[in-house]
């Protein structure tokens, strides 16, 4: 997934430690995505830049779509991360420059990983189902994977983790609770989705090494003892073992983790750099060159790249 924003700002990723454990709710911003998508942006925000190697994450649905084109990403470009398509309903058709052709489907996980370059489109098929919910995530590729050759993923077979009082827990990403997604990954993190049926009250062990982040995709969940609204981001820092968790009513979340990221970022539309001009390299070869290869089957032209900002970009540590 793009973002679309035409005049996007550059932001400075990682370089900080570890956080003791706290309770922080992230605000989002609406971003229009396409035509008739509206998404929640939760990371980055001005409070925090990344949970681990989780750089960027948009929530966007439940939409009713029937009789309306939903998701209409073009082709555009990505470099320095993975992409990480996740869904609750409805049905998503990724194409990219190495010729995949894959429909990802509710708790199914579609990753991508862009390598030093890749370009990919992303659409709700010409007959799609009537809602469309999920999210888009970031993770960025660490120093020695960034220039790693691109590929995409789709894994159809997640491992499950229940426990007590009502949790189900899909292993999207990484490990937990003993489970291991079939997803690559690049740095230690864990990406899960949990499911809650009203009235649970239970607790989740999780990694003290990691810092962790909780997102409500739909209901409402009380995580750490903060209730959460749908679409909300609640930032839990490190230090945790167990990670309370009830459910007032039947509700889903995502559960984000990983160790901080320890490197210094530049991340400005669809690229993770490490300098200034690693960024401009980038938006020089979309727009002239073949470095991010030919999306082949979308009805409809590229993205052009934004103008850079006036502003030099300079990595630093991220904010808190």
């Amino acid at each position: 997934m793009s973002n679309l924003d035409i005049r996007p700002l550059a932001k400075s990723c990682g370089g900080n430690g570890r956080t003791g454990p706290v309770r922080d709710v992230q605000p989002g911003r609406q971003v229009p995505l396409g035509e008739s998508t509206l998404v929640r942006r939760l990371l980055p925000n001005l409070g925090r830049r990344m949970v681990g190697a989780w750089c960027f994450v948009d929530h966007y649905g439940p939409d009713d779509i029937a009789g309306e084109p939903g998701m209409q990403v073009p082709p555009h470009p990505h470099m320095g991360l993975q992409t990480v398509s996740w869904l609750h309903d409805g049905e998503v058709l990724h194409r990219d420059s190495l010729g995949s052709l894959q429909t990802v489907r509710p708790r199914e996980l579609g990753l991508m990983t862009s390598g030093r370059a890749i370009s990919h489109s992303e659409e709700s098929p010409r007959d799609h189902p009537r809602l469309l919910h999920g999210a888009q995530l970031w993770v960025a590729l660490p120093g020695e994977h960034r220039h790693t050759d691109p590929s995409f993923e789709h894994h159809d077979d997640l491992p499950v983790v229940t426990g007590a009082g009502g949790l189900t827990a899909t292993v999207i990403l990484g490990e937990l609770a003993g489970a291991a997604s079939p997803g690559t990954t690049y740095s230690p993190l864990v990406g899960a989705d949990l499911a809650l049926t009203a009235g649970t009250d239970t607790r989740l062990p999780i990694d003290p090494d990691f810092e962790y982040a909780a997102l409500t995709i739909s209901g409402e969940s009380e995580v750490a003892g903060v209730r959460l609204a749908p679409g909300s981001l609640l930032y839990l820092g490190c230090g945790r073992t167990e990670l309370p968790l009830r459910a007032p009513t039947d509700c889903a979340l995502l559960l984000l983790g990983g160790e901080p990221f320890e490197e210094k970022l530049v991340m400005w539309w669809n690229f993770v750099g490490r300098t200034q001009e690693d960024i401009a390299q980038a938006r020089a070869d979309w727009v002239m060159g073949d470095r991010f290869g030919t999306v082949h089957g979308y009805d409809g032209a590229p993205l052009p790249a934004p103008e850079l900002p006036a502003t030099p970009l300079k990595p630093r540590g991220r904010a808190h």
